[in-house]
C-alpha cells in the first residue's frame, strides 16, 4: 500500500513537471548572474538552465562593463540546449529586440531617440541606440559639412529615424534634422526680435564668391557682395574675414522663408548725393580703370563713383578695337564727365576728350597743298593709306596717283611699307578723313619746270618717242605731245618719221596748265610766228620781194 502511493506521488510530481511549459527558442527571458569568471557571466534563466554570455555584450560602446553576481538581466534565448548542455543564450541580442520595439515606437510617433555615433563607415558613420545600430549618413551628421567629426563619437544625442526595417535590420537616423528643427525656433525667435532698418552687430560665418553669411546671435543673414560698399568689391575676403565682427542693417526679412538681407554700404553716406556737384559735365578728373568689358572700361572716379568709357569713347584713332588693348586694370588715368544719370546712378566719361582732335590738329600744321611724307600703311582696290603724324590715315585715290597711268596700274608700283610723298588736298575733320596726292607733287615740279614759261615763249625740248599721230617731246621734265598737224607750216613736213628719239627741237609754247599738267608745244605755231616776224621787219607785200628773201635776209641777220 506506501509503495503504491510512493509510485503515485512520483508520477504526479513528473507529470507535474512536464506540463511546466519552457520557453520557446528566440524569446527574451529574464535570468539572474550567478556566477562570473574567464570573462563571462553565468546566467540561471529558470527551468533549470543556466548559460554564458561574454561580458562585453553588458557595455555599451566605449564603456566597461556594468555586471555583478546576483543582477537580473533579460537575455534572448537562442537554444535550449547546447553541446556542453547549456543554454545558448545572448545579452546583445536582448537589448537589440528591446531596442527595436523601442525604436519602432518612436519611429511611428515621430519621437527623437537617444544614441552615441561610435564608428566611421563608407558614406557615414554607425550609432547605437541603446542595443540597436544604426546608419547615419554624412550628409545628415550636420546642417553643414563636418570635417572632423572625432568631437562627436561616443557623445550622447538625440537623433531622428529616418527609416527602419526590422526585417532586414536597418535604420537610418538624422542627427542634422535635430539641429534643423532646434534651429528653425531659434531663427523664429531671433527674427521676430528683428525690423527691416535695424541695426545690428553679427559675426562673420562665411564668405563665398557672392556675399559673406553674418550670424546675428542665432540666424544667418546674407550679406550680398554688392551690399558690402559703394565703391567695386571683386572678392568679399578684399574686405571682410571670417570671425569678424560687422556693423549691418536689415535690408529684407523673409518671413515665410526666414532669410535675412543685409547691408553695410546702407550705413554709409551715399556717395552719389554730391556726384552732380564733384563731377559737372565736361570737367576733367583723375580715375582708375576697375573692370575691362567688351564694351568698354569702368573708372572709379572715387570710392562707390564709377563711371563707363564707352569703347567708342576711348581713342581718336583706334577703332574696333578691345579696350584691353588701350587700358589696362589699375591703371591711372585722365577723363572727361560725358553725361550723368543720378536716376540710373550712371556717368558717361571720355577718354578721347582728354586729349586734341588729331584730324584737327593735322588740320591746323598742314594746310591744303602741304606736301608731306609717310608710310605706305594699307593698300585697297580705291587706293593707298598713308600714315600720318598723330597716328591718323590719309588717302590717296586712285584718280589721285599719276596723270600718265590709269591708277588701277600706278598703284602697282607701290608696296606696304614704301615712304611716298604726296600734296594735302582736303581734311575733313567732321568726317576723320584726309585726301592726298600724289600726283600732285608733279604739279608742284612742273610749276617749278615752267617757271617764266607762258604762251607764245619758244622752248627747246628733246624727242622721247615718236608715234604715228606725232611726237612726244619732255621739256625740263615735263612731258608734251605734239600733234602731226603741230609739227610743220608745211602739210609735206608734217610727218613723224623725219623726227629721231634724241632730237632737239624748238617749239612755241601754246598753253601752259599747272592743274592739269599739260604744255601745249607747236612747231607749226613757231615757224609761222618767225615768218610774221621777218615779213614785218624786212619786207612787206607791196616792196616786191620774195618771201624767201626776206626769210633769207633775216637768216643771214641772224647769223
Amino acid at each position: 500500500m506506501c509503495a503504491k502511493a510512493t509510485m503515485e506521488e512520483f508520477e504526479a510530481l513528473l507529470n507535474e513537471s512536464l506540463e511546466i511549459d519552457t520557453p520557446d527558442e528566440g524569446s527574451v527571458v529574464k535570468g539572474r548572474v550567478i556566477a562570473i569568471e574567464a570573462g563571462q557571466a553565468i546566467i540561471d534563466v529558470g527551468y533549470k538552465m543556466e548559460g554564458r554570455v561574454d561580458l562585453k555584450e553588458f557595455a555599451n560602446p566605449g564603456e566597461e562593463p556594468n555586471i555583478s553576481v546576483g543582477d537580473e538581466v533579460e537575455v534572448y534565448l537562442d537554444r535550449v540546449e547546447n553541446a556542453r548542455g547549456e543554454a545558448s543564450i545572448s545579452r546583445e541580442k536582448a537589448r537589440r529586440e528591446e531596442a527595436w520595439d523601442r525604436l519602432e515606437k518612436a519611429y511611428e510617433s515621430e519621437e527623437r531617440v537617444e544614441g552615441a555615433i561610435f564608428g566611421r563607415v563608407k558614406g557615414g558613420f554607425t550609432v547605437d541606440l541603446g542595443g540597436a545600430v544604426a546608419f547615419l549618413p554624412g550628409s545628415q551628421v550636420d546642417v553643414r559639412p563636418v570635417r572632423d567629426a572625432g568631437p562627436l563619437m561616443g557623445l550622447k544625442q538625440p537623433f531622428q529615424i529616418l527609416k527602419m526595417d526590422r526585417r532586414r535590420g536597418n535604420i537610418v537616423v538624422s542627427r542634422r534634422a535635430i539641429l534643423e528643427e532646434s534651429r528653425a525656433e531659434q531663427r523664429a525667435e531671433v527674427i521676430a526680435n528683428l525690423t527691416e532698418g535695424q541695426s545690428i552687430d553679427g559675426v562673420v560665418k562665411n564668405i563665398t564668391e557672392y556675399g559673406a553669411f553674418v550670424d546675428l546671435g542665432g540666424v544667418d543673414g546674407l550679406l550680398h557682395v554688392t551690399d558690402m560698399a559703394w565703391r567695386r568689391v571683386n572678392h568679399p575676403s578684399e574686405i571682410l574675414a571670417i570671425g569678424e565682427t560687422v556693423k549691418v542693417q536689415v535690408i529684407k526679412i523673409n518671413k515665410d522663408s526666414h532669410r535675412i538681407s543685409l547691408g553695410m554700404k546702407q550705413l554709409q553716406a551715399d556717395p552719389w548725393d554730391t556726384v552732380a556737384d564733384k563731377f559737372p559735365i565736361e570737367s576733367v578728373h583723375q580715375g582708375r580703370v576697375t573692370n575691362i568689358t567688351d564694351y568698354g572700361a569702368f573708372v572709379e572716379l572715387e570710392a562707390g563713383v564709377e563711371g563707363l568709357v564707352h569703347v567708342s569713347e576711348m581713342s581718336w584713332t583706334k577703332k574696333n578695337v578691345h579696350p584691353g588693348k588701350i587700358v589696362s586694370t589699375s591703371q591711372e588715368v585722365e577723363v572727361m564727365v560725358l553725361e550723368i544719370d543720378e536716376a540710373k546712378r550712371r556717368v558717361s566719361l571720355g577718354l578721347k576728350q582728354t586729349m586734341r582732335n588729331p584730324w584737327e590738329v593735322f588740320a591746323e600744321t598742314h594746310p591744303t597743298g602741304t606736301v608731306i611724307e609717310g608710310e605706305v600703311k594699307n593698300i585697297t582696290e580705291f587706293g593707298l593709306f598713308v600714315g600720318l603724324d598723330g597716328d591718323i590715315d590719309g588717302m590717296v585715290h586712285l584718280s589721285d596717283i599719276s596723270w600718265d597711268a590709269r591708277g588701277e596700274d600706278a598703284i602697282q608700283d607701290f608696296r606696304k611699307g614704301d615712304t611716298v610723298k604726296a600734296v594735302v588736298q582736303d581734311v575733313d575733320v567732321e568726317k576723320e578723313r584726309i585726301s592726298l596726292s600724289i600726283k600732285s607733287l608733279e604739279n608742284e615740279n612742273m610749276a617749278e619746270a615752267v617757271d617764266g614759261v607762258k604762251r607764245g615763249t619758244i622752248v627747246t625740248a628733246e624727242v622721247t618717242a615718236i608715234e604715228e599721230g606725232g611726237i612726244e617731246v619732255e621739256f625740263n621734265g615735263v612731258k608734251s605731245f605734239i600733234r602731226r598737224s603741230d609739227l610743220a607750216r608745211d602739210r609735206a613736213d608734217q610727218r613723224p618719221e623725219r623726227f629721231n628719239v634724241g632730237d632737239k627741237v624748238d617749239a612755241r609754247v601754246t598753253n601752259v596748265d599747272t592743274k592739269t599738267r599739260r604744255l601745249g608745244l607747236s612747231i607749226k605755231a613757231r615757224e609761222i610766228a618767225e615768218e610774221k616776224e621777218a615779213i614785218d621787219t624786212y619786207g612787206s607785200s607791196d616792196s616786191g620781194a620774195s618771201l624767201g628773201d626776206i626769210l633769207g635776209a633775216a637768216l643771214n641777220r641772224n647769223s
